[in-house]
């Protein structure tokens, strides 16, 4: 079996901004709260007891009973849910995207980070609760970024229109995707229960978020995670006062471009508008504008004005929606949360968010980056074995990856570094001499280096094509496997979907993953089945 994988900041798939947010550089440390050891989540229980508001719990457990009235639920997600009226009870926090069948694989790394760190917590601090929560983003309406799933490379699609919340859509149509998908999966006990899943999500649920709540219950249930639809007007109420400020102050805007000046060294991954709210109806969600004191909702022909828009706030706050900048707050307002959990991409715009929420009084939580993974067979680890690679081989560019392994092939140096210094030096001495006896030899020295090292430059080159070509089959097969792992140079987190694993393997992918994802441990982990 090849030697273990790399850790996060060696992989290559992290930015500048991730990287160092991990290495804890002290730039990045105004820009959270605390990082996540196990340590610093005793200080974070204490400071949300006091910054939660306890009126708000009975408001979350009872929608989420209501919520789970239709859903047969593990009789762990029942009690956590009825946990979450005590005092003693806070909630770990991840979120997605409602992706058609739960998406890319990543969806379950996220999950499985999230139940695996409140087992963690549990052991370490017995005398609280903790519940893991996946937050679905209901009132996304990016429809084309969740509408499809790949399976085996093949794109398994949804066609149709969409420009509402999209947890609001109807699953009218779905059944045509299952014929697609089922002679896909072809025969099988297995692909009998992909089958049933897919079918009992999606045909038997009016909307996209019941249909994804039965989907993510159905896998992870019995894990006791409580998955909440925040599209509600009972947890809307409980955000009025910071919808309010929004819409009078926009604090929001000010406060984060602030936060975004601290962070010019890297890229910036959102930037806040003037208003970071949208108006939503089934069909609708479109960003609220202020101009002259009047309030517009953009590609409509809705205006109010401020007293009429505040009366509305009041009398139907789920018409108003938080944009990527005001729904981490919504999270935290609304739930006793201690901690989420998201990839690289989430945790950049959280880090322009801390003073923000210092303005509205509302504690930061602890940001801890997902679990990552790659999942390969016996006969992958096999083939590493055989071709003398690590794991950690595998995240290297292919080009880099071909030319290390050509050169451990090879019979001589490829890499005439040394030669060139050689001839650097010479050419240095020439230059010295040149200069001392006329100074228009210079340039004619010069020219002759410049053309030398190009020689062998061009030399290497070739040295290393010809040994390309006497190593074709080995190199061959080296790339085949990358990209049998990585599929298009990509991480398979981010292209294959579990149902692929599952025809296969069953509820071994599931098994290994709880059993080998570690949230506080900043490793690429490699699931072999």
């Amino acid at each position: 079996m090849p030697s273990d994988c790399t850790s996060y900041q060696s992989s290559g798939y992290f930015t500048p901004l991730i990287v160092d947010y991990l290495d804890q550089k002290v730039n990045l440390k105004p820009l959270y709260n605390r990082f996540p050891t196990l340590k610093n989540f005793k200080l974070q229980i204490e400071e949300k007891q006091e910054n939660y508001d306890p009126e708000f719990r009975s408001v979350l457990a009872d929608t989420l009973q209501q919520q789970y009235n239709d859903i047969d639920a593990s009789p762990l997600t029942l009690q956590n849910i009825q946990l979450l009226s005590d005092g003693n009870t806070f909630t770990i926090t991840t979120g997605h995207q409602l992706n058609l069948f739960t998406g890319p694989l990543y969806f379950l790394y996220k999950i499985i980070s999230t139940i695996n760190l409140t087992k963690e917590l549990k052991g370490a601090y017995p005398e609280y609760n903790f519940v893991p929560v996946y937050w679905m983003a209901t009132e996304d309406h990016d429809f084309e970024e969740i509408n499809y799933f790949n399976f085996k490379n093949k794109k398994i699609a949804w066609p149709r229109e969409s420009s509402g919340p999209v947890g609001r859509l109807s699953t009218e149509g779905l059944d045509v995707v299952l014929e697609v998908f089922s002679k896909e999966l072809g025969p099988g006990k297995n692909a009998e229960w992909l089958k049933s899943l897919f079918k009992k999500a999606y045909l038997e649920h009016a909307n996209l978020a019941d249909a994804t709540r039965y989907l993510a219950n159905a896998i992870f249930g019995e894990h006791g995670l409580v998955v909440i639809n925040a599209d509600s007007p009972e947890l809307k109420k409980l955000f009025i006062p910071h919808i309010k400020e929004e819409l009078l102050r926009q604090t929001s805007h000010q406060k984060v471009a602030e936060a975004s000046g601290s962070l010019k060294e890297y890229k910036i991954q959102v930037n806040p508008r003037d208003i970071n709210l949208f108006y939503i109806e089934d069909n609708i969600r479109e960003r609220i504008i202020l101009q002259d004191g009047t309030y517009f909702v953009n590609n409509t022909e809705l205006k109010f004005t401020e007293a009429e828009m505040l009366e509305l706030l009041e009398s139907h706050p789920e018409k108003f929606s938080p944009n990527v900048i005001m729904r981490p707050l919504y999270q935290e307002v609304i739930l006793p949360n201690l901690c989420y959990i998201g990839g690289g991409g989430e945790l950049a715009y959280w880090l322009e968010l801390k003073s923000y929420f210092d303005a509205a009084h509302v504690n930061f939580p602890i940001l801890l980056l997902r679990n990552s993974a790659l999942v390969a067979t016996h006969k992958q680890a096999d083939k590493l074995d055989k071709l003398g690679l690590t794991w950690g081989d595998m995240f290297s560019k292919q080009q880099d990856l071909v030319n290390r392994k050509v050169q451990a092939y090879s019979e001589f140096q490829l890499d005439l570094t040394e030669q060139k210094e050689f001839l650097k030096a010479q050419f240095e001495k020439l230059s010295s001499i040149a200069a001392k006896t006329d100074v228009s030899f210079t340039g004619a020295v010069k020219a002759q280096e410049l053309k030398q090292l190009k020689g062998l430059e061009n030399l290497e080159k070739r040295l290393l094509k010809a040994e390309k070509r006497k190593h074709a089959d080995g190199l061959a097969r080296i790339t085949s496997i990358q990209n049998e792992l990585f599929p298009n140079n990509s991480l398979q987190e981010r292209r294959a979907n579990f149902a692929e694993f599952y025809l296969e393997f069953d509820g071994r992918l599931l098994e290994e993953l709880f059993r080998q994802l570690k949230p506080l441990e900043q490793e690429f982990n490699v699931v072999v089945l």
